[in-house]
């Protein structure tokens, strides 16, 4: 199924979402940033919503459902939805696309394969250890301006952020101990922001009937 499709749509966008997914987390983080609101769903992972699995049969978040009935549901779309109407109109840069098809290949095989080892029956170390050369590249690039994109909450920042955030949380006495000063700065800048607190606000699980939960919240926007 391509990231886009269309079904009878809402009234206003809606998001499927799961707090804890590196790739909603990035969804909600560029909505927030570019003053965008949707309606927030928040699902279980093991018991889909129907609503959500009609809208994209793949059933992973997030998916986006926009009033004219497309339905986004690639994250990185999702983010360029968001940014549509801001001055990171035009993302990614080329440099940026690479920087990001890096995470979300190479590094996110890793990152799994270290979280998960015995899913994929692996060597954590082995994959830990390929995660945290691919970690040292994004230390070295922060050394120009503290940031991987043009501004230190840019598209690229946000896009790649909740999957250090979620390697680093593995164990998070390895990551604090790689001699990697920039890179820890950098992640506690971001999970120290009002942005990162906004968007991992923790709501219930959605019912269908429940009143719309707004996201962010009118008073939250900036």
């Amino acid at each position: 199924m391509s990231a886009r499709s269309h079904y009878a749509g809402p009234m206003m966008p809606i998001l499927y979402s799961f707090r804890r997914c590196p790739y909603a987390m990035r969804a909600r983080l560029a909505i927030a940033a570019a003053d965008r609101q949707v309606e927030l769903r928040e699902i279980v992972l093991r018991d889909k919503p129907a609503a959500m699995l009609d809208a994209s049969p793949k059933g992973t978040v997030p998916v986006l459902v926009l009033p004219d009935g497309t339905v986004i549901d690639q994250s990185l779309d999702i983010m360029r939805w968001a940014c549509a109407r801001s001055p990171d109109a035009e993302w990614p840069t080329d440099n940026d696309a690479g920087l990001i098809a890096t995470n979300d290949g190479a590094f996110k095989h890793h990152l799994d394969r270290y979280k998960y080892a015995d899913r994929y029956d692996v060597d954590p170390i082995e994959h830990r250890d390929a995660a945290t050369v691919l970690l040292r590249d994004l230390d070295e690039r922060l050394r120009a301006s503290g940031s991987l994109g043009t501004s230190p909450q840019s598209m690229t920042d946000l896009a790649i952020m909740p999957f250090v955030r979620q390697f680093a949380q593995t164990d998070r006495s390895y990551f604090d101990g790689l001699p990697f000063e920039r890179l820890h700065a950098w992640l506690a800048i971001h999970l120290a922001s009002a942005l990162f607190a906004q968007v991992m606000i923790r709501p219930a699980p959605w019912q269908p009937g429940d009143p719309p939960m707004i996201f962010p919240t009118t008073t939250d926007v900036q």
